[in-house]
């Protein structure tokens, strides 16, 4: 009875972790509005090991999420993707610029058993109307995947909401500065990407915005000298979240510009211009001093070289008559010893039965190769002079 119920368990659990990967998530959001989704690596974490609680065993296995459009191998246009480490849970953040319906795969792939985990989410965009009035802010600390949390969020719009003086604002979009053209910052502590945050109010800017549109503030940007935040704007409560004042945009929605003109269209028959004037023929050109320059010149550069390369090559070799003149008798002879025993080995090389070569014999004669009677001493000079016809030669010092 107990393995019946185990097997029922079993099967149930099996059921559910199916159902569950074949779940599909579906989401709503306006057109406009920033949309954020955050990958949790906890949820998938049941789908790779869903027994693991009930024997006492968590896994902090790190992962690699993989996002695209279903039957496409990218994802929206207005969709974007970030996971800054393999511990790290991921994001799908982005704007809906226009209604329709967006169905995400999701895979999740485990760096430890490389099990892969597959969800799919549904984004369904409505059409609403845009919000009249819209701010973007430059946020210098702070970095895409340390602001996409909605704490977070909820923080930087609790700030604009006292700079804005309404509290009826929605966040537009949120952008990494590194998409924006900026630069990636130095690994060093203190540095960060930067983010821009967009966004919108049915209600007009407040004063301290609609300064940032004063002629004065825009000189001082345009100079480079540090602005001051005006008087009584400074709303940041924490010191990552504070903008920076010349990057502030406004953007006022209800001023829409006019549309460019129609193109007029015409008959399509072009209209009579007279008869076709051919051009005139170019005048003519003497090339030979292109070609003097570009064919003679670096032939006669040639002909110098070889002939400059042949003389130190052959000209100025002194010869072996008069390297032998120059070189110490000693070591001529020295050489030509060096050079005989040589071809005394390689003619015994073809021959085994040669007789063995007399530089191996206790004591021989390098000239006339008569060996030296045997004498009973332990240190018996190599070449033996009195018994050398020839020492009378060589030069002495």
């Amino acid at each position: 009875m107990a393995g019946c119920w185990s097997w029922v368990f079993l099967l149930t659990v099996c059921a559910v972790s199916l159902f569950e990967a074949s779940a599909e998530i579906k989401v709503t959001i306006p057109v406009g509005k920033f949309f954020t989704y955050e990958l949790l690596r906890e949820t998938f974490q049941n789908d790779f090991e869903p027994l693991s609680k009930l024997y006492g065993r968590l896994y902090d296995d790190p992962m690699i999420f993989k996002c695209n459009r279903q039957n496409f191998p990218d994802l929206p246009e207005w969709l974007r993707f970030t996971q800054r480490h393999p511990y790290d849970n991921g994001f799908l953040y982005g704007t809906p610029t226009s209604p329709g319906k967006s169905i995400i795969e999701i895979y999740a792939i485990n760096k430890r058993s490389y099990e892969a985990a597959r969800h799919i989410l549904v984004i369904k965009a409505t059409a609403e109307k845009m919000l009249p009035y819209q701010a973007e802010f430059f946020i210098k600390l702070r970095e895409i995947e340390k602001v996409l949390p909605s704490s977070v969020q909820e923080a930087i719009k609790h700030d604009v909401q006292k700079l804005w003086d309404t509290e009826a604002l929605e966040i537009v979009n949120i952008t990494n500065a590194l998409d924006r053209g900026g630069r990636v910052p130095l690994p060093l502590a203190g540095h960060f990407e930067g983010v821009y945050v967009k966004v919108g109010s049915e209600q007009y800017f407040s004063d301290c915005l609609r300064r940032v549109m004063t002629s004065e503030h825009q000189k001082q940007c345009t100079a480079g000298n540090k602005v001051k935040v005006p008087g009584g704007c400074n709303f940041c409560n924490i010191p990552s979240n504070c903008i920076t004042w010349c990057k502030t945009e406004l953007f006022d929605l209800t001023k829409a510009e006019p549309a460019p003109p129609a193109p007029t269209m015409g008959s399509g028959i072009l209209e009579d211009g007279g008869d076709f004037g051919p051009p005139e023929s170019p005048p003519s050109r003497d090339f030979l001093p292109d070609y003097i320059v570009t064919v003679i010149v670096p032939l006669i550069l040639a002909i110098i070289l070889c002939l400059l390369l042949a003389y130190i090559m052959f000209g100025r070799r002194e010869g072996v008559a008069k390297r032998n003149a120059r070189t110490n008798q000693i070591q001529l002879y020295h050489h030509h010893t060096i050079h005989g025993n040589s071809d005394e080995l390689r003619s015994m090389a073809g021959d085994r039965g040669h007789s063995p070569p007399l530089s191996t014999l206790p004591m021989f004669n390098s000239r006339t190769g008569d060996r030296a009677p045997p004498l009973h001493s332990d240190s018996i000079p190599l070449i033996m002079a009195q018994h050398d016809p020839y020492s009378d030669t060589l030069p002495r010092k």
